[in-house]
């Protein structure tokens, strides 16, 4: 026990000489000339201005084009630079392939962080500079988060929930394998009961995730036939919920069935993840609620497609039920948008291909929702839904310098943003035209 408390001892001392390091350490100034500036997607949009970061976060903004004794210049004058973007639902541990299925048992915890750490870099050089992860190996997210926290990763911020809240059984549990592979490998996030379920959540708050996760559903990706309706029960629901809110977490639930997603509404969840076939009751439960809706166009998109050829790493269960939620999604974000509900911008990468995030935008845009709109989903909303919008979402002294830059007019043209040419991360040059 003695050795111990030495050690602790000993690495306190370490961090406060780092910090101590960390504090001589020369302030560094960026001046960004921006030629178009969207500074509040939604507000005006400003021309030849200069954005002045200091250590990582935005000092100030100012007409036309001004420079400092020592700063670094950065020209992008003939761009169009707007607010890093937000991707509220991704999965950067994995990506959906042949040996998808074989994963589990091939893969270990490290393995997966450092796959992660390809997929974070790959998403941040798109544009993204935020993601909520929300679902996966709970050592391998946890590290590679705190790996970027530390600068030893390049990648977006990142909140991660760890593994799913799962009935036994249910969509985030495993399934499809004999009898022996379930007993060993089902997921560390099922539980059944009120009070196991709460145990559960408790559970992920002392491993130290940001938010939590819950399958309400059944779901495409699950290899069994057990439907996409609710498969959690009410009492449950609430538990969960209210575990999670005494210890100052959100609850955000996978849900396409209308029974989960208004289940999880009513017992007061504060999001819903995909939303497939919610109804008029669900419209009316968001808006009374204020909860967000993460729509993921593009996960349904992409399983259609792969459904439709057939894909070797698609089970008969999988390929029937991407067949019917699919071509659903885009439908659903109409419905759901001339209803008033919140959207949070989501994609489910991870499902579909990481960096290809951008193609959310297009399909916003095909639901009925403005380029404006759609970018407003990933800045100011996604800020809004991560409980972030004082320090994300927008370019304002304070705020991390969290920047992008495209050279079209994404206000005309949302494909822009399949094309990002600039990115700056915390006040770090990650991409430069």
């Amino acid at each position: 026990m003695t050795g111990i408390i030495t050690a602790i001892l000993a690495a306190f001392a370490l961090a406060g000489a780092s910090s101590t390091q960390a504090s001589d350490t020369p302030e560094t100034v960026t001046i960004i000339h921006a030629g178009y500036l969207i500074a509040v997607p939604g507000e005006r949009v400003r021309s030849g201005a200069s954005v002045i970061v200091r250590n990582g976060r935005i000092e100030a903004i100012e007409d036309g084009y001004v420079t400092r004794e020592g700063a670094e210049i950065v020209d992008l004058s003939d761009y169009w630079v707007l607010p890093g973007l937000i991707d509220a639902h991704v999965h950067l541990l994995s990506e959906r392939g042949a040996d998808s299925r074989l994963q589990p048992f091939t893969l270990s915890s490290a393995d997966r962080a450092f796959i992660g750490a390809r997929h974070a870099r790959r998403t941040l050089e798109a544009g993204f500079t935020t993601v909520q992860d929300v679902g996966g190996d709970l050592e391998a997210i946890l590290a590679l988060r705190d790996a970027i926290r530390r600068g030893d990763a390049v990648g977006p911020r990142m909140r991660v929930a760890g593994p799913s809240i799962t009935p036994t059984g249910g969509h985030g549990d495993i399934n499809g394998y004999n009898q022996r592979v379930i007993e060993n490998f089902s997921s560390p996030g099922a539980c059944n009961g009120p009070a196991d379920c709460a145990r559960a959540v408790r559970a992920l708050v002392q491993a130290g995730v940001d938010t939590i996760k819950i399958t309400a559903t059944g779901g495409v990706l699950s290899n069994t036939a057990a439907g996409l309706e609710v498969q959690f029960m009410d009492d449950e629901l609430r538990a969960i919920v209210q575990a999670a809110e005494m210890m100052g977490r959100r609850v955000t639930a996978h849900a396409h069935g209308v029974t989960g997603v208004n289940a999880f509404l009513a017992a007061g969840g504060h999001s819903i993840e995909h939303g497939t076939f919610l109804d008029n009751e669900s419209i009316r439960l968001f808006r009374s609620s204020g909860a967000f809706l993460v729509p993921t166009v593009m996960a349904g998109e992409f399983v259609t497609l792969e459904a439709e050829a057939n894909a070797a790493w698609m089970t008969p269960f999988q390929r029937a039920k991407a067949l019917l939620v699919g071509p659903q999604m885009v439908d659903m974000l109409r419905r759901a948008h001339r209803g008033g509900v919140q959207i949070a911008f989501g994609t489910d990468s991870g499902v579909s291909r990481h960096g290809d995030n951008a193609r959310e935008f297009e399909l916003m845009v095909e639901a009925g929702m403005t380029p404006a709109q759609a970018i407003i989903a990933a800045t100011i909303n996604g800020a809004r839904h991560l409980q972030m919008e004082n320090e994300i979402g927008r370019i304002a002294p304070g705020f991390h310098a969290d920047i992008i830059a495209v050279s079209g007019n994404p206000l005309e043209n949302i494909s822009e943003l399949r094309d990002v040419d600039f990115v700056m991360a915390a006040g770090m040059v990650h991409k430069t035209p």
